[in-house]
């Protein structure tokens, strides 16, 4: 997908299509991280502190319910 930046005000802006809007999950009050390397620009969403905390509990519980069935069906 190649795109234009457009005028903004005094600034530039460059506009999302929703499609990949609605993939990221990103809303017009979704924090951005915006990143280089100095070729490139990297935009993404920020990741909320506690997210992965929440993700490993919920795993491990998962885990400690069903691991002994979940590694028999994997024999």
């Amino acid at each position: 997908m190649v795109k234009k930046l457009t005028k903004h005000g005094n600034s530039l802006a460059l506009i999302l299509d929703r499609p990949v809007l609605d993939l990221l999950n990103i809303s017009a009050g979704t924090p951005l991280e915006i990143t280089t390397d100095g070729r490139t620009l990297i935009v993404a969403p920020v990741q909320r502190p506690g997210r992965k905390a929440k993700f490993q509990a919920a795993l491990d519980n998962a885990n400690r319910k069903f691991g002994r069935a979940l590694r028999r069906l994997a024999e």
